[in-house]
């Protein structure tokens, strides 16, 4: 199984986002899982594939040719795909990957993880995502889901897509339950 994680550019302010990252790392590569990640070797992106590659996971980095060209790519991942765009990343990182967690981070993380939601709630895959909210991070945004099924604009069927849980531990149980396809 590969995990498709994301997370921040930035480190952020707290320092227990980092530690916290590190943990999903050390957790998933304990598992035997590897990871699909955005191929940075800044933030918590760089901070993720550090900890994995040292504790023996595979490490899958997926980064546009701009952001490659800028010179943030992770040389020492175990094999990086450079494509051409964002919609490029998106798409191949959901191909390589089996299950998603999103860690705390900004509007790219954001977005790529409602992209893979969006295509879940239409069908295009059926694999497990979910929500490591360390800290309380994605409180408020669980509490938008909640209030889009108040208000009629999401199915209660489709806001169960989302797992949410404080502990990597619990996400990679669940993540190990479900049946994947597509």
């Amino acid at each position: 199984m590969r995990v498709g994680v994301f997370c921040g550019a930035s480190r952020g302010f707290d320092p227990r986002f980092t530690a916290v990252t590190q943990e999903t790392a050390r957790a998933i590569a304990a598992r035997g899982y590897g990871i699909v990640y955005g191929g940075g070797r800044v933030g918590l992106m760089g901070v993720l594939a550090d900890a994995a590659l040292e504790a023996g996971c595979e490490v899958i980095g997926v980064i546009p040719s701009a952001l490659a060209g800028a010179e943030i790519a992770h040389d020492g991942v175990t094999h990086l795909h450079v494509v051409g765009s964002m919609h490029e990343r998106k798409a191949l990182m959901e191909r390589l990957s089996d299950a998603f967690v999103a860690l705390p981070g900004g509007y790219g993380t954001l977005d790529e993880f409602s992209e893979i939601l969006t295509w879940a709630q239409l069908g295009i895959h059926a694999k497990p995502l979910a929500l490591l909210n360390s800290e309380g991070f994605f409180d408020q945004l669980l509490a938008l889901f909640d209030r889009m099924v108040r208000e009629g604009f999401v199915t209660p069927e489709s806001r169960a897509l989302v797992y949410a849980s404080d502990r990597i531990a619990d996400i990679l149980d669940r993540f190990a339950s479900v049946k994947v396809t597509g």
